[in-house]
């Protein structure tokens, strides 16, 4: 799950090595979003071809990604989050495909058939890793420029690019808005309340949250789907389809290794410094951008008016109506995808 508030940390440089082995709101509007059942949305996944997987050699990584759409439309790569898949994007990628968009979804670094080029690389899940993976796809598909749209890890990332690199990021869809963090804001501690929502983080940064992960990974993702989402009633089999993703040998060393890189805990990789440098003071976003935010999300996200100053360009707000959790765009497919219509309407 995605939005890291402030945290206190200790620095365990033996758990950090353990992890390297193992390694005001403008334009606001409140939309009514159309009940998606589970079925209808299982269904409609199944019209498209997810189940056709292509691969490309791009930075550290051959990638695992959809494409919909024609060639030569305009292009929409779309991120997922943790604990979810491409899946999430099944049903808004097939619209947005029907609309003319080329449309691109790949599978993060430790899901799907995504893999590491070699063994030796460090199986590292900090922030301004995933976002550099997205600037590697693009120049391995030779995509100059990119409507971005994401949720919780995805969107924490399509953030970063649209931050760092807004001449590679054409317009920007996020759901629970601005999630680029820092370890240094991550010091300060929160409310025990608040601090209770990220009781998995503090679990992965144990060695028995570690081993506990690997060892029950598939009962921990339905667990966090279920809390964050608590009034979606999805299906064993919609569920299933994504979980399988989760079935990998990278996963559990780049979650844990992200969570406990947040709080201080596991080292980064030298070569980001400079780009979490930038990160850290908290860049305004420049590219026009709208953020979601549905009215049934159990995970941890900020309050819209915390961040939109952090937008400075075309930007609106949408919260959505109808029981809609934190994997929004599977839960919400059409209000997801109206989104990326509507912003992508604005740079023409």
């Amino acid at each position: 799950m995605e939005y890291q508030p402030n945290l206190g940390r200790r620095r365990f440089l033996s758990i950090a090595s353990i992890t390297i082995a193992a390694a005001g709101l403008g334009n606001a509007g409140i939309l009514k979003a159309a009940q998606t059942k589970t079925k209808a949305t299982l269904n409609g996944a199944q019209l498209h071809t997810f189940d056709k997987i292509k691969q490309v050699k791009a930075g550290v990584l051959d990638v695992g990604y959809a494409e919909l759409g024609p060639e030569n439309g305009r292009t929409v790569i779309l991120l997922h989050g943790w604990p979810y898949d491409i899946h999430s994007f099944a049903v808004s990628a097939d619209i947005l495909a029907k609309k003319g968009f080329r449309v691109i979804v790949p599978h993060l670094r430790g899901h799907g058939s995504t893999t590491f080029l070699s063994s030796e690389s460090p199986r590292n899940g900090q922030q301004s890793a995933l976002a550099l993976d997205v600037i590697a796809l693009m120049d391995a598909l030779k995509i100059n420029k990119a409507i971005i749209g994401g949720f919780d890890w995805g969107a924490r990332t399509a953030c970063i690019v649209a931050a760092l690199w807004p001449e590679r990021c054409e317009a920007l869809v996020s759901v629970s808005g601005y999630l680029i963090g820092s370890q240094k804001a991550n010091e300060m501690p929160l409310s025990p309340k608040a601090e209770q929502a990220w009781w998995y983080q503090f679990y992965f940064a144990t060695e028995r949250g570690r081993m506990g992960y690997e060892a029950n990974w598939h009962d921990f993702a339905k667990l966090i789907w279920q809390t964050a989402s608590p009034k979606w009633q999805f299906e064993d089999t919609t569920f299933e389809r994504s979980a399988a993703s989760l079935n990998h040998p990278d996963h559990v060393a780049i979650v844990v290794h992200n969570y406990r890189w947040r709080l201080g805990l596991a080292e980064g990789e030298p070569q980001y410094d400079a780009l979490e440098k930038q990160l850290a003071a908290a860049p305004a976003i420049t590219v026009p951008a709208i953020t979601l935010e549905g009215d049934a999300n159990g995970a941890p996200h900020p309050e819209p008016s915390t961040y939109a100053v952090k937008f400075k360009g075309r930007y609106s707000h949408h919260n959505l109506s109808g029981s809609i959790g934190h994997n929004l765009p599977q839960e919400a497919p059409q209000a997801f995808s109206d989104a990326i219509i509507e912003v992508s309407n604005w740079t023409k």
